[in-house]
């Protein structure tokens, strides 16, 4: 019996011994690895983790293994410090051999806590090249991604800024240059501000080499300057990509009807570029030197719409153009008039005019003529924009207090209302399969459609009238002025801003 006893406590030894082993290798203590405080596994792991610091070179030689940093958990190996408030890590970033997996990822991270399906904001530098701004905004969410239009960077700077945090990619020694829109993920208190690596291989140790590694506090924007990028986003995803960023103003994205390119606004002239990102190039729009935000393509894809101020008192009015470029043909004789909306069958426009003090929504023929008034409720009546099948106009309307969506038959009768929230909603876009509608949205604070807050794009499915929230960015004005849906109906052009040095 004691025999029996004595096995059963030399078992129990060495199992207490080999998880004591497991967990001493799972949380490494990192004192002497500066900067960083600990490094362990994060999630499931099959093979723990490892790091080699070389003093003389200052290099980080991580070893990792981890199915993914995807979808709701996490599994990879990390090395992390703690910080508060504004931060800013960066460092040059190489794999160690050809890889397994071409998305084996290396990133820059700061996270919430280090629990597999916490909140976190990274630049994941892929094995194959791409490199993408990964975040997960609440315990448990699906992770999303902005890809950069840039490909196989060597140095990464992750900054955080209050809520908004900003990817800047570089290659060989030169700067790291702004690379992507901001996103805003609410990451408070104490957080984790590291390195990681991901084999994508749960089986599978891959390895990556950190130098020239910083982690301190983001340089002051004394005097920032700022920059626009033209992004668009997968519905089903949620994922945004980069088509162009700059440190200019520009705005309001609309996607041809063959998907080839996108048109937008730049100091008053009209700009084309194509959809999977390269050089703009200007449209002859003659005349017609102080376009606005408000521009659109025609059903048959032959036409251009602009609404132009250079003319006579100053004011908008309506012009139709060739897609290519030409003189333009005023439509409407009354001003301010802007554009938003083109019936399907092409002979009618939708637009927003102020007469008398008050903006409601009118129409008119391409052949011009009069206009027809189709609101008259007091307020703002903005954003008219047909259904694909013609069947109804959506706009916004603030004559309930607040900023809604709401709809009407094209003659203007039957307005019903179809937001109802405590948000400001602007701007529907239906998608050309009349599946969804897209909505520009204001805190319930904000007043107009002013540029540069904190706004969503939120998503409603029209047959049961379920919202989502697409993204958050910060935007407005010039966002998603006009019509930007892509015409199979799985993506969404637009616009976001920020500040930087």
């Amino acid at each position: 019996m004691s025999q029996r006893i004595s096995c059963y406590l030399r078992l129990f030894l060495l199992l207490t011994s080999f998880f004591s082993v497991r967990s001493i290798r799972a949380q490494t203590p990192a004192q002497s690895i500066p900067p960083f405080e600990a490094s362990q596994d994060i999630g499931a792991v099959v093979h723990p983790g490892s790091i080699n610091y070389d003093a003389q070179a200052h290099t980080y030689t991580l070893s990792a293994s981890g199915e993914n940093m995807w979808l709701t958990k996490d599994a990879f190996f990390f090395v992390w410090k703690k910080a508060s408030g504004n931060v800013s890590i960066s460092a040059d970033i190489s794999f160690i051999g050809k890889g397994t997996n071409p998305h084996r990822k290396a990133v820059l991270m700061i996270r919430q806590s280090l629990a597999p399906d916490s909140p976190y904001v990274d630049i994941a530098l892929h094995g194959v090249g791409l490199t993408s701004l990964q975040t997960r905004d609440a315990p448990g969410d699906l992770t999303r991604q902005m890809e950069a239009a840039d490909n196989a960077p060597t140095r990464l700077r992750l900054e955080k800024r209050g809520d908004y945090f900003t990817m800047y990619l570089a290659h060989g020694n030169s700067v790291p240059q702004l690379s992507g829109g901001s996103i805003r993920v609410l990451i408070s208190g104490s957080f984790y501000v590291g390195i990681g690596l991901c084999s994508h291989e749960k089986d599978i140790v891959e390895q990556a080499i950190f130098s020239n590694l910083k982690i301190g506090i983001p340089e002051p924007v004394s005097d920032p300057r700022l920059y626009s990028t033209l992004e668009t986003i997968n519905i089903d995803s949620s994922e945004r990509h980069v088509i162009r960023i700059a440190p200019e103003h520009f705005e309001a994205p609309n996607w041809s009807r063959d998907s080839k390119y996108l048109i937008f606004n730049r100091d008053g002239l009209i700009q084309k570029i194509p959809a999977t990102g390269g050089t703009p190039e200007q449209i002859d729009t003659g005349f017609a030197i102080r376009c606005n935000n408000d521009h659109g393509i025609s059903p048959d894809g032959s036409s251009l719409v602009i609404s132009d101020q250079s003319q006579e008192d100053h004011r908008s009015r309506i012009y139709i153009l060739p897609i290519a470029g030409g003189l333009p043909r005023r439509i409407t004789k009354n001003a301010p008039s802007y554009w938003h909306g083109w019936s399907p069958d092409g002979k009618t426009l939708a637009f927003v005019g102020e007469r008398d003090g008050n903006f409601d929504i009118y129409s008119i023929l391409i052949d011009g003529g009069e206009e027809t008034r189709l609101t008259t409720a007091r307020g703002l009546d903005d954003g008219p924009e047909y259904a694909p099948d013609g069947k109804f106009i959506y706009f916004n309307s603030d004559r309930s207090g607040q900023m809604q969506i709401w709809r009407m038959q094209p003659s203007g009768s039957g307005q019903e209302r179809i937001t109802n929230d405590a948000y400001n909603n602007w701007f529907p876009h239906i998608s050309p399969d009349g599946k969804w509608m897209i909505i520009l949205t204001y805190e319930q604070s904000v007043t107009g459609h002013p540029e540069n807050k904190d706004v969503l794009l939120r998503l409603m499915s029209l047959p049961d009238g379920k919202i989502t929230i697409l993204t958050t960015l910060l935007g407005g004005q010039g966002t998603i002025n006009v019509p930007s849906w892509s015409p199979d109906s799985k993506q969404l052009a637009f616009v976001s801003y920020q500040f930087a040095p």
